[in-house]
């Protein structure tokens, strides 16, 4: 209601000043009304409101990076003005109408606001300033950025841990990223390139995603130059204060050599798994034979893996079996147990 009663005001504003800069003065009678005057500030002033109502998603950042920008560039342009008038001399300042000196100060204006605005806008990421109401600073949603690696993308199971509504950070794709994505979707390998559109598909479903700020980064460091991606993932992480998110077992390894922070989606998965403890029932189904004598093998239904002992000579039943231990690896938990009879069919 406020924003509506501001609108209006600004409405009557922009009449008021067109009809009284439109009017013909009282002191000249022969004066005509300048309608044209009246109709721009009229005209102009509901276009605004117009634009104010259609564009409803503005970007703080983006705006204030041209206020700023224009600010600074006025700034420096009227240093070089000052800077100029010697070399086009005094008498240059006197005359009337479009000089030399007018042009070449117009022109390096344009293109020093253009420069100031666009380096504001293309770098509003990389550093923090702080002038009244405005707050220049990385845009986070949350308190570090999730840097997405190729394998955790093409796994999928980051769009399904998304939408529990647990992650509340920004999710950033790297281009360098997207294109080894899009290399691998172009692949003459069918499996490869398979793997590589369900990967694009993730991407496009985290992007609709209304409740995640996910973004692509499209820079890239100098120190970046000739590396791989995986250490182009650790320098981006280390630059924007972040940490990576992978599947990737080498890179985890890497990351934490170079003190990056990381999240292993296969470390929350296995966390996650349920815990036995010794001499607790379960029930599964074997489905083959285990490595040793008499082992039979079989899964639960997240996929843990349970060595069972005497359950070779039941493949394909179902079974009873008692936990006796548990064994945590790189590639997940296995569950050691004995069987204590078939389940009856």
């Amino acid at each position: 209601m406020a924003l509506w009663i501001l609108r209006a005001c600004f409405l009557l504003v922009a009449i008021g000043l067109g009809l009284t800069l439109g009017l013909p003065p009282s002191s000249d009678p022969t004066a005509t009304t300048e309608w044209p005057v009246f109709l721009l500030f009229v005209l102009g002033a509901v276009g605004a409101v117009i634009a104010d109502v259609l564009i409803r998603n503005k970007r703080i950042d983006l705006i204030s990076s041209v206020y700023f920008g224009l600010v600074v560039g006025l700034f420096l342009t009227y240093v070089i003005d000052i800077a100029l008038t010697p070399l086009f001399g005094i008498a240059d300042r006197d005359q009337i109408g479009i000089t030399p000196k007018v042009v070449a100060v117009s022109f390096i204006g344009l293109v020093v606001c253009y420069v100031c605005i666009s380096l504001l806008w293309q770098t509003k990421d990389d550093f923090r300033f702080v002038i009244p109401y405005v707050e220049f600073s990385k845009d986070l949603k949350g308190s570090k950025p999730y840097i997405l690696d190729t394998s955790v993308v093409i796994d999928g199971r980051i769009a399904d841990v998304v939408e529990t509504g647990i992650i509340d950070n920004q999710l950033v794709m790297p281009r360098f990223v997207l294109a080894e994505l899009q290399a691998i979707a172009d692949s003459s390998d069918k499996m490869r390139r398979s793997r590589g559109r369900r990967g694009l598909d993730i991407l496009n479903r985290l992007r609709n995603h209304p409740d995640l700020d996910f973004k692509v980064y499209d820079r890239e460091l100098p120190e970046m130059q000739d590396q791989p991606v995986d250490m182009k993932l650790l320098l981006l992480a280390r630059h924007m204060e972040g940490k990576v998110v992978t599947g990737d077992f080498n890179l985890n390894k890497v990351a934490k050599l170079q003190n990056v922070p990381v999240i292993n989606l296969n470390e929350i998965a296995n966390s996650l798994k349920p815990v036995f403890l010794p001499g607790e029932p379960i029930t599964t189904r074997i489905v083959k034979a285990g490595e040793g004598a008499g082992q039979g093998v079989g899964y639960l239904d997240d996929g843990t893996m349970i060595v069972v002992e005497g359950g070779r000579d039941h493949i394909g039943s179902d079974a009873k079996v008692t936990v006796t231990s548990m064994l945590q690896t790189n590639a997940g938990r296995m569950i050691f147990g004995k069987f204590e009879g078939a389940v009856a069919g």
